[in-house]
């Protein structure tokens, strides 16, 4: 027999490091003579879309095409540390970075372009320079650049971005451990079949908190990756070890979810800017994760009224823990 049930997990996650662990990003913005852009972080995109995204947020402050810049990341050689690509943070902390160094070049650009047009009022967009109060005055952004590089002015600007938090209080806990936060929440639709333990998680609704979506696209392939990886963590994943000795040797032991396993996912993105991350934007890496198995389990338990306290709920664990119940 197969019963049905509904289960809501729900999370909060610290961006970053937090507790006085320090966490620093840094990015370099270069604009050539000829109008180019080159980007450098220390940063490691490994499939989430930070890199499209750090070229979206440098072209927002000036005014260019994003896939016009350059962006050289993770040589220790050529680019300026950023640290690891992990705790949710490169959006929020990195991000701030190139933001800062893209202002900071900005304003050497202005001080030129207000020398040439004779203006102050200026806006930097789709590649040109002009006035607000008088359109017809403007400047390519390519002979802005050409123009600074002949009067000598430094055409490269490096920022650092600080999220390192104090301490909380020993004794009451009370303080500001994390520069901010992320909220998630998920809801999962299950089918447990009683006789063998399997379990069909029929869909995934998942809402989470991104501050804002820079890029929404990117935004939803991370919540979608993100339930994925807990839909393995949930009911597949396990590491097996006996005596002492890893008995899980390989990937094919190991079970990680299919594309074939993956229920259908309904993605919600919420924004609530903060104020500290750049154009108000969060990290959506680990709490697009964090809520999966929760949300799972607590749907087992709604369908069968066997609540799984330890993971994997594989169908060996679970018809376990329905024969139990069943002798009690």
């Amino acid at each position: 027999m197969k019963k049905r049930g509904i289960g809501i997990g729900c999370m909060y996650y610290g961006m970053g490091y937090g507790f006085s662990r320090p966490d620093v990003s840094a990015a370099e913005v270069e604009i050539c003579e000829d109008g180019s852009i080159i980007v450098r972080s220390g940063e490691v995109d490994y499939g989430q879309g930070s890199d499209t995204i750090f070229c979206q947020m440098v072209a927002e402050e000036l005014g260019i095409r994003y896939d016009t810049i350059q962006l050289i990341t993770a040589d220790t050689f050529a680019t300026p540390n950023a640290g690891p690509t992990s705790a949710s943070r490169l959006t929020y902390v990195t991000g701030n970075a190139m933001v800062k160094a893209s202002r900071a070049i900005k304003k050497t650009l202005q001080s030129v372009a207000e020398e040439i047009l004779g203006e102050r009022d200026l806006l930097f967009l789709d590649e040109e320079i002009f006035s607000e109060s008088h359109p017809e005055r403007r400047i390519s952004f390519r002979q802005l650049a050409k123009e600074g590089h002949l009067r000598g002015l430094p055409m490269v600007e490096t920022a650092w971005h600080d999220i390192t938090t104090k301490d909380v209080n020993p004794e009451t806990g009370q303080g500001d451990a994390y520069s901010t936060y992320a909220y998630a929440a998920q809801l999962a639709e299950v089918a447990v079949d009683t006789e063998t333990g399997e379990v069909e998680v029929l869909r995934i609704v998942a809402a989470a908190d991104v501050g804002k979506a820079i890029n929404p696209s990117n935004v939803e392939g991370q919540i979608e990756g993100g339930v994925a990886m807990g839909l393995g963590y949930a009911l597949t994943e396990e590491i097996k070890e006996e005596g002492g000795y890893l008995k899980t040797r390989n990937l094919g032991e190991y079970m990680i979810p299919t594309s074939m396993d993956v229920p259908p996912i309904d993605p919600h993105i919420v924004e609530v800017p903060v104020s500290s991350g750049p154009y108000g934007a969060k990290g959506v890496g680990e709490p697009a994760l964090i809520p999966t198995a929760p949300a799972i389990l607590n749907a087992i338990a709604n369908a069968i009224g066997v609540r799984v306290t330890e993971l994997p709920a594989n169908l060996e664990n679970l018809h376990r823990l329905i024969r139990e119940k069943e002798r009690d």
